[in-house]
C-alpha cells in the first residue's frame, strides 16, 4: 500500500479538518470520498473497520501528523452512504462495507463475464466465481462472499441468476 499515489489534498493539513465554509466543506468531503473509493478500489478491500481507521494511512498522513477526527470520519462515511457507498453492518456504526462498486455494479460485471464465456444455463459455486483460475484478471476475482451474494441477488432481483445452497456449498445457477 506504500505505492499508493496520493492525491495532492492529502499532504494539504487543512484537508484533514471538515472546513466551515460550506462550498469549501462540500469540496473536502467529495475530495475525501474520491480518495476512499480510489484507495479501497486500488487496494481491494472491502471493509471498514472503525475502531483502528484514525491510525490507517488512509485517516492518518504521518509524515505531517495530522488524522481524521472521529467525527470528521462519520461525517464523510455519512456522505458515503447518501451516495450508495457504504452500508452499515452493525448498529453501533463500527464496521461497514465500502462499496467501490455497487452491488447492482458487480453484478453486472460478473454477468457480462458468464454471458462472455458462455455459462449462462451453467452452476457455479460463490468460490469458482470469487477465487477460479479462469477469472484471476477479472477485477471480481477475490470480492468480498458477502458483497458476492450481495451483487448475485441484484441478479436474482433480475431473473439472471438463482442462489442455492446445497450440502453446505453456495452456488449459483445463471440464466
Amino acid at each position: 500500500m506504500a505505492d499508493y499515489k496520493w492525491p495532492w489534498q492529502y499532504n494539504f493539513p487543512p484537508f484533514f479538518t471538515i472546513q466551515p465554509n460550506l462550498d469549501t466543506r462540500k469540496k473536502q468531503i467529495e475530495a475525501w470520498r474520491s480518495l476512499i473509493l480510489n484507495y479501497y478500489r486500488v487496494n481491494k478491500l472491502y471493509v471498514l473497520e472503525i475502531a483502528g481507521a484514525h491510525n490507517s494511512e488512509l485517516f492518518y498522513n504521518a509524515s505531517l501528523d495530522r488524522k481524521l477526527s472521529g467525527d470528521s470520519l462519520y461525517i464523510i462515511l455519512e456522505d458515503l452512504r447518501q451516495k450508495g457507498n457504504l452500508e452499515w453492518l452493525d448498529k453501533q456504526k463500527k464496521r461497514c462495507y465500502i462499496y467501490w462498486r455497487t452491488p447492482e455494479e458487480w453484478g453486472k460485471l460478473i454477468y457480462r463475464w458468464v454471458s462472455d464465456n458462455g455459462m449462462t444455463n451453467t452452476v457455479c459455486t460463490f468460490y469458482e466465481i470469487i477465487n477460479g483460475d479462469g477469472n484471476i484478471n477479472e477485477e471480481f476475482h477475490g470480492l468480498d462472499d458477502q458483497i458476492l451474494i450481495r451483487a448475485l441477488r441484484t441478479l436474482e432481483a433480475e431473473k439472471k441468476a438463482e442462489l442455492f445452497t446445497t450440502d453446505g456449498t453456495e452456488g449459483v445457477k445463471f440464466f
